[in-house]
C-alpha cells in the first residue's frame, strides 16, 4: 500500500484503528488488551499468544473476561509475518522484556527505512521492583514506552537518559485495569479478608507455608470473618512467573486443616474485591487495585521488607503491616501522597466502569470509561495520534545493537529463532499452505503434552531435587 494511502487511512475518522496484541501470559494478555482499549476506544483487536511455557490455557483467559475478535497462538516469527501482511495499525506488547527487544529487531528487519509500519507500544504489567535497568533496555525501540505512574515516568528517563538514550518514548498512564466500584465499608471491622497470593513471591515452600498458616489462623481467630485465599491458577498452569510451590497442594497439609471460614478461590480480581473489606499480599499488583478502591490494604511484613520479594516498593504506603497486628484487628490506610505518586489517587474519585474485565469483550470504550481516563491516557493517546498522522514512522532504534551489545544481543534473538539481523531463521517461519485441521490438532497435543512434562519438572521433579541435595 502507497504510504500516501496508508497516512490517510489512518486518518479517516470513522475507520476503527486496527490494533494487534501480542502477550505471553494471562497477566500480561489483560494489560496488553486493556491498554489497547484505553488508546484506542472502537479499535478492532486481533490477540496473539506467544507460544511458551506460560501460555495461558482457555480456563485462565476465561478468568481474566477480555476477549479479541481473533485470538491465535504464534511463534515470534509467525508474529512478525502476521503484522507484514496484515498492515495494522498499532502493536501492543505484552510481554517480557527480551521478547520485546526479539520482536523490535524483527520490526526493523522489516521495515529498514522510513515506512507505515505500526506504532509499536510496551510497558509493564504492574509494579516494577526488580531489573528496572534490564528490562527497560530490553523495551527501548518502542514508539511508546508506558509508565504506570509519574514516580516509574521519572525512573524510565533516568535509565535512558543515563545511557545516552532518547527517552521521549516514555509516557505516563496508570495500570489500565484500576477500575470498579469505590469501596464502601459496612462498619468498623472486616468481614471479608482476600489474600492474594503470588506464583513466586515468596519462593521457599516454608514460607509460603507459613503464610498460608497464618490466613488459617486468622480466620480462627476471626469467626465472624471469611478468608479468601486467592489464587492466580491451577495445579499445572503457570503465569507471569513459575509457581513450584501451588498453595492448593500447601493447603492439604495445613495443621488441622483449613477452617470452615478460609478457602481457596479463584476467579477475577475485580469481582473478588467487590466483596472485600481487606487485602492482604505480600506485593501484589492486586494492591493497587485494592487502593484505587479505598479498600484497606495490608503488605505483609513478617518475611521482612526485602527486595526480592518486592514489598519494598511499598514503602511510605502506610500498608505494611504484619499478621499480627491485622489479628489485632489494623485496618492499613493508604497514604494521599505516595499513591499520587504512584497513580493510583487520581482515578479514587472517578472510577471506571464498575468491573472493565466483567463485560468480557474489548469494544467500543464507554462514555464512563473515556470520561474517567480522559486525563490519565491524553498524553499516551496524543503522542499515538501524532504518529498516526505521520505519512510514514522511521525505523526502530532499539538501544542494544550488534555495536552497544555484540555479546548480549544476538542471544536474546536467537532464544526466538531470530538471526543477528532480526530475521528469522530457517525454518522458525512455516511457509507454504496451510497445514491440514489434523496437523493442526496433532501439534497441538504435542506443544500440550510438552507443556504439561515442563510443569510437571518445575511442581514436582525441581523441589524433589533440590531437596534431596540439602540432605
Amino acid at each position: 500500500m502507497p504510504v500516501s494511502n496508508r497516512s490517510a487511512q489512518r486518518s479517516a475518522p470513522r475507520s476503527p484503528l486496527r490494533v494487534a496484541v501480542l502477550a505471553d501470559s494471562d497477566t500480561r494478555w489483560k494489560w496488553g488488551a486493556l491498554t489497547a482499549r484505553r488508546l484506542a476506544p472502537g479499535h478492532r483487536l486481533t490477540g496473539h499468544l506467544l507460544r511458551g511455557r506460560a501460555t495461558p490455557t482457555a480456563r485462565q483467559l476465561g478468568e481474566v473476561g477480555v476477549r479479541a475478535d481473533r485470538l491465535t497462538e504464534v511463534t515470534c516469527a509467525e508474529f512478525l509475518a502476521d503484522i507484514e501482511r496484515e498492515r495494522y495499525d498499532v502493536v501492543v506488547l505484552a510481554l517480557v522484556g527480551g521478547a520485546v527487544q526479539a520482536v523490535l529487531h524483527g520490526v526493523r528487519a522489516l521495515w529498514p527505512d522510513p515506512a507505515a509500519r505500526p506504532v509499536i507500544v510496551t510497558g509493564y504489567v504492574g509494579v516494577v521492583y526488580e531489573k528496572l535497568a534490564d528490562g527497560l533496555l530490553l523495551r527501548h525501540g518502542a514508539d511508546l514506552v508506558l509508565a504506570n505512574s509519574r514516580h516509574d515516568a521519572q525512573r524510565f528517563r533516568a535509565v535512558y537518559e543515563g545511557v545516552g538514550a532518547d527517552a521521549g518514548c516514555v509516557t505516563e498512564t496508570v495500570l489500565p485495569f484500576l477500575g470498579g466500584a469505590a469501596y464502601e465499608p459496612a462498619g468498623s471491622r472486616a468481614t471479608t479478608v482476600v489474600f492474594a497470593v503470588q506464583p513466586s513471591v515468596p519462593e521457599s515452600r516454608a514460607d509460603r507455608a507459613y503464610l498460608l498458616e497464618r490466613a488459617a489462623g486468622h480466620a480462627r481467630l476471626h469467626p465472624d470473618r471469611e478468608v479468601l485465599v486467592k489464587l492466580r491458577s491451577r495445579p499445572g498452569e503457570h503465569t507471569t512467573h513459575l509457581e513450584e510451590q501451588p498453595y492448593q497442594r500447601l493447603a492439604a497439609k495445613v495443621p488441622g486443616g483449613l477452617p470452615a471460614n478460609c478457602r481457596l478461590a479463584y476467579g477475577n480480581m475485580g469481582e473478588v474485591l467487590d466483596g472485600a473489606d481487606l487485602l492482604v499480599t505480600v506485593s501484589s499488583t492486586a494492591a493497587l487495585e485494592s487502593l484505587h478502591r479505598g479498600i484497606p490494604t495490608a503488605v505483609l511484613t513478617d518475611l521482612g521488607i526485602r527486595e526480592a520479594l518486592g514489598n519494598h516498593h511499598f514503602l511510605g504506603s502506610g500498608c505494611l503491616a504484619s499478621w499480627d497486628q491485622l489479628d489485632a484487628g489494623l485496618l492499613p490506610q493508604g497514604d494521599p501522597e505516595w499513591l499520587a505518586a504512584q497513580g493510583v489517587a487520581p482515578l479514587a474519585t472517578t472510577p471506571l466502569a464498575t468491573t472493565p474485565l466483567a463485560a468480557g469483550a474489548v469494544a467500543d470504550a464507554t462514555a464512563a470509561d473515556a470520561a474517567a481516563d480522559a486525563d490519565v491516557f491524553a498524553a499516551a493517546r496524543a503522542r499515538l495520534a501524532a504518529l498516526l498522522e505521520l505519512p510514514g514512522l522511521p525505523p526502530v532504534a532499539p538501544y542494544y545493537t550488534l555495536t552497544t551489545a555484540p555479546r548480549y544481543l544476538p542471544g536474546i534473538l536467537a532464544r526466538h529463532h531470530l538471526a543477528a539481523d532480526g530475521t528469522p531463521l530457517p525454518g522458525a517461519a512455516r511457509e507454504g499452505a496451510e497445514p491440514s485441521r489434523l496437523r493442526r490438532r496433532l501439534r497441538s497435543h504435542l506443544r500440550d503434552a510438552a507443556r504439561g512434562l515442563y510443569r510437571h519438572g518445575v511442581q514436582r521433579v525441581a523441589p524433589l531435587i533440590r531437596r534431596m541435595g540439602e540432605l
